[in-house]
Order: structure tokens, then sequence, then C-alpha cells
């Protein structure tokens, strides 16, 4: 058996027995995929680590920098109490459309709120409003920006907060100190980032499974 088959037969078995799909969730992967948003949303298993994450947190505040189709949106909401808050940035309309209706689907939507626009705009004005300190930020948006996006959850977040930062691997790419490649070369900065910033303690961890060969970084923000 090759080894993105036997990757798949892993996930596909633990996702059945430790992150088993709903009528919410699976409706949201089922109207991303009708409106034509491209199949970049976490896995299941993913999806429940960070609901996980959320919950170990005691979580009442959580910003998730890319939205797609509220999927991973959803699994962190679900950790969230009944009067906590998730803000969440979509650059597309249409893709923030989608969201919506699946979170008021999953009964979310009274704790969600999707904006749209360019996260590095919204995120200054988000910034503006001086909000109480995010308890979690996920980022899973271009990656270009990574770096832009760990700064600001730094500075939108309090010491004991989590940063969860997505698609660090790359498939391997992000080794690759030479490449041209905008995207690894975003992610490479965010994670030297990580490593060098005052206030961050963090890893990252390679993952294997339905979406490839990738990974995540984790940070805890320090006093």
């Amino acid at each position: 058996m090759t080894e993105p088959r036997l990757w798949n037969d892993v996930d596909d078995y633990l996702t059945a027995l430790l992150a088993p799909p709903d009528d919410a969730l699976s409706a949201a992967l089922r109207d991303s995929d009708a409106a034509g948003l491209p199949h970049i949303n976490v896995a299941p298993t993913h999806g429940k680590l960070l609901h996980l994450l959320a919950a170990i947190q005691g979580a009442r505040r959580i910003l998730e920098i890319g939205t797609l189709g509220g999927y991973s949106t959803i699994w962190l909401g679900r950790a969230l109490p009944a009067d906590g808050r998730l803000i969440s940035l979509e650059y597309a309309e249409k893709h923030a459309e989608v969201a919506r209706r699946n979170l008021a689907r999953a009964g979310l939507d009274k704790i969600t709120e999707v904006r749209v626009g360019p996260a590095l705009d919204s995120l200054p004005k988000l910034a503006d409003e001086d909000p109480a300190p995010f308890d979690l930020v996920f980022i899973d948006a271009d990656k270009v920006n990574n770096p832009h996006y760990v700064e600001w959850a730094v500075r939108l977040t309090r010491p004991g907060s989590l940063i969860v930062l997505d698609n660090v691997v790359r498939g391997g790419a992000v080794t690759d100190a030479t490449t041209d490649d905008p995207t690894i070369r975003g992610t490479r900065a965010a994670l030297e980032l990580f490593a060098s910033h005052p206030k961050l303690d963090a890893t990252a961890i390679q993952t294997v499974g339905v979406k490839g060969y990738d990974g995540f970084a984790l940070a805890r923000v320090l006093p």
C-alpha cells in the first residue's frame, strides 16, 4: 500500500472513531463544495484538535483569520460557552455568505461574526474597537502575510493565549531557504517569528493524512 493511501485510510479510521461527522459539519462541507469553494478546509481530526485546544484553554473569545466555508469555525465555535464570541475574518464575500449560512445551521450565528475584507485591513479596525483579548487565534489564510498575522495575533491576545498557525510544512517545501515561492517565504518568516518573538513559546508538528503532508505551529503567549 502506498503511503498516501495508508495515510488516508488511517485518517478515515481516526475520523470515524474520534471525529465523526454530524449533520451541520457534513452540510457545511457539502454546501462549500456546491458553491465552488476550494477544498482547503481543515481535516476532521484537525478540526477536532482545534475544538479540544479551545476547550482546554477555556476560551471565551476566539479570532479566526481565514473563514472559507466556516467548517473550522464550527469546530471552534462549539467549544465556546453560550456567552462566548468568535470573530472570523474572510477575504471573499462569496465565502463569507456560505460560512454564515453554515454557522446559522449549526446554531452558532448568535456567537459568531464573519467580517469581510483583506485581513490586514480588518485587523487594524478590530484593534481600534479595543476588544477584550482573544484567548485563541487560528491563522489559516493567505500564507504570504503569515508574519503580519502573527504580529497582530500577539497584539490582540493576552499572556496564556494560544496561537495556531496552519499549513506550515507545505509538503516539506518549508525547508527550502532559497525558494522564490512567496507562500513558502511567508511561512518561513512566520515560523522564524515564532522562534524569535520574546512573547511567544512555540513548537511545530508535521502531519500526514487526507490533506497530504503538512503541519501546524502552536504558540503560547508569554507575559
